[in-house]
């Protein structure tokens, strides 16, 4: 019976895949890749375009729109969940690919939930990726967690008097996402007095990676969406 892969490919540096991710990705039939625009590319494609052999796989792109408010994207969920449905059909394994892992606000996530509803019979095969979170603390040299700490992690937007209790009650947390706040989020670490605590990384394990320690130079800028900041509160 055909399978579904939902391959974690990792956060942009193609060594970073696993040794089972690359083989699935050499040996299935289909690559499905999300973009968030219809002209745009797929960043997980990119990633593991070297493993992909195009005159034996095909390589499906399906747009999975990146917008705030979710509402009304149901139609998109379900052409891609479908796609996907006809060639399992058809006796065709395929690989879906996603950046970081695809268990953790992943776009697989998205037509996850109609294969489970709609295509409960689809053999389905989840492999981990290394997220994006592990690689830029990895890459800044701030670690996640000790002993007993406890770690927060926080999607997109992000209420301010939300933000300032998690900042306070947590000891590491990690803002993914936070282009479009880091104005408004570097100033509630200024309230805290934690604005020296944290690192903005861009990229990481691209060729485009920056690490930034130094949160001031960065407000008012515009920044990568493809970013996080991650805060410590007690230095090791």
């Amino acid at each position: 019976m055909a399978v579904v892969y939902a391959v974690g490919v990792g956060p942009g540096d193609p060594e970073l895949l696993t040794r089972k991710a690359e083989r699935i990705l050499r040996s299935v039939d289909v690559i499905c890749a999300p973009t968030g625009a219809a002209e745009g590319g797929s960043y997980a494609l990119s990633i593991v375009e070297e493993f992909i052999d195009r005159s034996r796989q095909e390589v499906l792109i399906q747009l999975f729109p990146m917008v705030k408010d979710q509402q009304g994207l149901d139609p998109f969920w379900e052409e891609a969940a479908d796609q996907v449905a006809q060639r399992i059909a058809a006796g065709k394994d395929v690989a879906f690919v996603t950046i970081g892992d695809p268990f953790l606000y992943s776009t697989y996530l998205y037509i996850h939930r109609i294969f489970l509803a709609k295509y409960p019979e689809i053999k389905i095969e989840v492999v981990p990726g290394i997220s994006s979170i592990l690689a830029s603390s990895a890459v800044s040299g701030l670690p996640l967690g000790l002993g007993a700490e406890r770690i927060a992690i926080l999607p997109a937007t992000y209420e301010k008097d939300e933000l300032k209790r998690t900042l306070e009650e947590f000891d590491t947390v990690v803002l993914m996402k936070v282009n479009r706040v880091f104005d408004s989020v570097y100033a509630a670490l200024k309230e805290l007095g934690r604005e020296k605590g944290g690192v903005f990384v861009r990229r990481v394990g691209s060729a485009e990676e920056e690490v930034h320690h130094d949160l001031e130079s960065l407000v008012g800028q515009k920044l990568d969406y493809l970013s996080m900041l991650i805060v410590r509160k007690n230095p090791l």
